[in-house]
């Protein structure tokens, strides 16, 4: 499904965030993607939106990722950014779900049925004519996630999704983000929700892979990750 070849991408030409990375992620497989602040890993996937150079091949589903299939790319992926906020700017919840597949070509019929499908698998009913700026930060991120879903992406790519979330709030998401069948690459300093999310893991240090594996063989391995700057999860620190 997701397929990197090589690839530097670059917020400032002649400065590489991400060096010379190759991976390949299969459809249906759930990979977190980890490490230290800096690593590169928000750069990595904004690379595969177009929103950085790059050099390298990066292929979806297939297509290359230039800037001439950048509409086809970005109809496959869909990104739940860290902040919700910069996500949701449309005055509701069902506005801003809407958006999306009716830009699409979707009618008004059709989305609605979408929209109300999507709320109802996550349990979100309530929220679909709730204003965006009085949602809790729980519902901000969920109803984010739902406006994702209703574009139907073949992959997901979810920065932070537990960031600042209370831990009830936290838990809804986890249990939301594992029942996913999408193919999904998820960042995250929170490692106990990779542990609970994801099978495989990714390394990032200093823009580069310094390990790809199991996800329950890298996060147990204390040495590995001390010598990239984390720390076990909160779970097995202290096995």
């Amino acid at each position: 499904m997701i397929r990197f070849e090589h690839v530097s991408a670059y917020y400032e030409k002649g400065v590489p965030v991400i060096r010379d990375v190759t991976f390949s992620v299969a459809k249906g497989e759930s990979v977190g993607l980890i490490g230290a602040n800096g690593a590169g890993k928000t750069t990595l996937m904004r690379a595969m939106l177009g929103l950085t150079l790059h050099q390298g091949t990066i292929t979806v589903d297939g297509v290359e990722v230039t800037g001439k299939t950048l509409p086809e790319i970005r109809k496959k992926l869909g990104f739940v950014l860290q902040n919700s906020d910069n996500q949701m700017f449309m005055p509701t919840v069902y506005e801003d779900m809407a958006f999306g597949p009716m830009n699409y070509g979707l009618s008004r019929q059709e989305t609605d049925t979408r929209v109300d499908e999507v709320l109802e698998r996550l349990g979100l009913e309530e929220l679909k004519h709730r204003h965006n700026h009085k949602l809790s930060g729980g519902e901000k991120r969920m109803a984010a996630i739902a406006t994702v879903l209703a574009m139907e992406p073949e992959t997901i790519l979810m920065d932070e999704p537990t960031s600042a979330l209370d831990p009830c709030n936290r838990r809804l998401v986890i249990r939301t983000v594992r029942e996913l069948p999408q193919t999904k690459l998820i960042t995250s300093h929170d490692l106990d929700m990779i542990w609970d999310t994801c099978d495989r893991v990714i390394l990032l240090s200093g823009g580069a892979i310094a390990a790809d594996g199991p996800a329950e063989v890298i996060l147990r391995d204390r040495e590995l990750l001390e010598r990239n700057r984390m720390e076990l999860p909160l779970r097995l620190a202290g096995l």
